[in-house]
């Protein structure tokens, strides 16, 4: 069984030293980067070589391509790395993991409805 080979797309990321929050800037360069025009199934380097790239840590470079998967940029696919999504998937699934981060933890609470109409509501202290 031959393994689909994936093209590589390196985004052009440059990343100001004195930031406070690399991670939301690499995030934003990653997305600008995705949507404009970039083809889908595209490999995005893997989180060592972009970390040791960019000299910043591989585990904000793991957090940007979780909160890029969470917003539907890009997926996972074991053995192939982060792959981006075609732009008819990029769509905004429920995401728990993005609805804890999005409430601010700790003094928010968060009313959703389910699909049958009956309110949710989420406690955050």
């Amino acid at each position: 069984m031959s393994r689909r080979r994936h093209e590589l797309f390196l985004p052009p990321i440059v990343l100001d030293r004195d930031s406070s929050a690399p991670l939301h800037e690499l995030c934003r360069q990653l997305a600008r980067a995705i949507r404009s025009g970039v083809r889908a199934g595209a490999r995005l380097p893997s989180t060592r070589v972009l970390a040791r790239l960019l000299g910043v840590s591989r585990n904000t470079v793991l957090t940007a391509y979780d909160e890029l998967a969470a917003s539907g940029l890009i997926h996972g696919l074991q053995g192939a790395g982060m792959l981006v999504d075609p732009p008819a998937h990029r769509v905004h699934p429920f995401d728990p993991r993005l609805v804890l981060r999005e409430a601010q933890y700790p003094a928010k609470t968060l009313s959703i409805v389910d699909p049958d109409g009956a309110p949710l509501y989420l406690s955050f202290r």
